[in-house]
C-alpha cells in the first residue's frame, strides 16, 4: 500500500465525492487548493452542474474517464457506497477526508486491493510534503 505522499504524488486526477459549492465549506476549499496546485479535480455531486471550471457529475460512474484518486467528503455511512463506487470504476486508491473513519469502507478498499486513507486532510498533507503539480 503507497503512502498517502506516494498517493498524491502519483495521482493527476481527482474525482471529490460531495464536493461543494459552498467556499465557506472545506467540501470546497480543499478541493480547489488541490486544483490550485495542480490537480485536475472532477466534482462529484448531483446538486450542480459544474465546479471549480469542470463539469460535475452525480456519481463516480457518470465520469466518463479515469480517476486516479477518489477523495471522500461525505458521512462515514455515505462513505462505504463511495469506495464500493470507486472500486467499481478501477479507481487506484481512495482517501476520507479529515474526521471521516470507517472499518467498513477500509474492509472493501482493501480487499479490492486499493490504497486507502482516512481521517487527513489532502490539502494539509500536500502542504506538507511539498507536493505541487505545477510546473
Amino acid at each position: 500500500m503507497r503512502t498517502a505522499h506516494q498517493i498524491l504524488a502519483d495521482a493527476a486526477v481527482i474525482a471529490v465525492v460531495g464536493a461543494s459549492r459552498d467556499p465557506l465549506k472545506a467540501a470546497h476549499r480543499v478541493p480547489l487548493q488541490m486544483q490550485r496546485h495542480g490537480w485536475r479535480i472532477i466534482p462529484v455531486n448531483p446538486m450542480v452542474d459544474e465546479l471549480f471550471g469542470e463539469p460535475a457529475y452525480p456519481s463516480l460512474a457518470d465520469i466518463p474517464h479515469p480517476v486516479d484518486l477518489v477523495d471522500v467528503f461525505r458521512p462515514a455511512e455515505d462513505a462505504v457506497d463511495a469506495v464500493r463506487q470507486a472500486v467499481e470504476i478501477g479507481a487506484p486508491a481512495v482517501w476520507l477526508q479529515l474526521g471521516i473513519v470507517s472499518p467498513e469502507a477500509r474492509r472493501i478498499a482493501t480487499e479490492a486491493g486499493l490504497d486507502y486513507v482516512e481521517d487527513r486532510c489532502l490539502s494539509v498533507e500536500r502542504a506538507a510534503a511539498g507536493l505541487t503539480r505545477l510546473i
